[in-house]
């Protein structure tokens, strides 16, 4: 069997530019898609009516076994979201329940909030750092780049999920991202 081509990412390019851009070493990356193979994501249980949090939580997870070394005892790894929208899926099917004096499904409204998914992360890879939630790549790097100067990590999971909004599909990336030289700063 042929192995699928890569598809390339442009929000993974951009993710890697920020984090040169910062100083940081990528040690681990992954996108959505990666191949043509990646046509539907993979229910997250808990996480309904949208694809944002499975595919954050895919592509973190991606990157995670991703890692050329398993974690390492002790060692703190931070999650940065970014999402110039966020989860624009839940906030209309929100929006549409309320509009028409429908109850709102708990389920949505747990969602709504983004570091749900995080937790999740958190719990799922056993991720001890910090969750910060940002709008650009940029920002996204930067706040990174903080975490691990000010040895409130050692590497950040720097995750961007791009919701379809006007056609066109979804998409996602993460890197994972140390010092340069990879060392703890600790």
């Amino acid at each position: 069997m042929t192995p699928l081509a890569p598809i390339a990412s442009p929000i993974l390019a951009g993710l890697r530019e920020a984090a040169a851009g910062t100083g940081l070493a990528v040690s681990s990356s992954a996108s959505w898609p990666e191949t043509g193979a990646d046509a539907v994501v993979t229910p997250l249980a808990g996480f309904i009516e949208s694809n944002f949090s499975p595919l954050l939580a895919e592509v973190a997870g991606r990157a995670l076994r991703g890692r050329a070394v398993p974690q390492a005892p002790g060692r703190v790894t931070a999650v940065v979201m970014v999402s110039a929208l966020g989860d624009i899926t839940t906030a209309a099917r929100v929006a549409a329940a309320v509009d028409a004096g429908r109850r709102v499904s708990p389920l949505l409204f747990f969602q709504s909030v983004p570091n749900a998914v995080a937790g999740y992360l958190a719990a799922r890879w056993q991720l001890t750092g910090p969750v910060v939630c940002v709008s650009g790549a940029a920002a996204g790097l930067d706040v990174a780049a903080l975490l691990i100067d000010d040895a409130d990590a050692d590497e950040v999971l720097v995750v961007r999920v791009d919701l379809a909004v006007t056609g066109g599909g979804d998409h996602a990336a993460a890197i994972l991202v140390t010092s340069p030289d990879g060392r703890d700063q600790r």
